[in-house]
């Protein structure tokens, strides 16, 4: 049996994106340890329709 524990999986959508009004989305599926990180994520990460780096933060 999988033992449970504080790392869960986590969905990142950019912030930019949706403001721009391009079609499409960017979104990255991560892990991160609840316990040491209660807050949700932000980080910068590549977006590959606008080209560019930008924050992605977590959703859900």
């Amino acid at each position: 049996m999988a033992k449970k524990g504080n790392r869960v999986q986590v969905i990142l959508e950019c912030t930019e994106h949706k403001n721009s009004g391009v079609s499409g989305t960017s979104r990255y599926i991560t892990t991160k340890n609840r316990k040491n990180t209660p807050d949700r994520m932000e980080l910068k990460k590549y977006n590959p329709i606008l080209k560019k780096y930008t924050i992605h933060k977590e959703i859900k």
